[in-house]
């Protein structure tokens, strides 16, 4: 096996020393915040399995960037949102802190959930789960 030149491990720490990070309590305070956008890009099945934050958006990791720029024919506008503060999660940091350090490169100013998903609702953050269809 071929070594890498640098680790996920080392990427996600690189991310994280220039990233905002949103702690859960934080965050959670947050929820309702007509001003705050809550972005989960885990996969379909994470949220089926585990629930959302009420009132996040899902939008999984693989077209973010595409999302994000208005110069892209994928462009959502809700990106374009002025004054909005842009919270990105996924179960456990790793992505979100990816994610938010990419977009931040690109000139998107966005922050992340420090520890994602998974400290959610151990710290009193409310859980939503999709509709079971019939």
């Amino acid at each position: 096996m071929t070594k890498l030149k640098i680790s996920s491990a080392e990427m996600v720490a690189n991310a994280r020393a220039r990233i905002e990070e949103v702690e859960t309590a934080a965050l959670i305070s947050m929820v309702n915040d007509p001003n705050v956008v809550i972005i989960d890009i885990r996969d379909v099945r994470e949220r089926q399995r585990s629930g959302f934050i009420p009132g996040s958006i899902h939008m999984p990791r693989g077209m973010i960037e595409f999302w994000v720029d208005p110069d892209s024919p994928y462009y959502k506008d809700i990106f374009g949102q002025e004054d909005k503060k842009f919270v990105f999660h996924c179960a456990s940091g790793w992505r979100s802190a990816l994610t938010t350090a990419t977009l931040q490169d690109m000139g998107f100013d966005a922050a992340h959930l420090k520890e994602g998903f998974s400290t959610w609702e151990k710290q009193g953050g409310p859980v939503e789960f999709p509709e079971k269809k019939s």
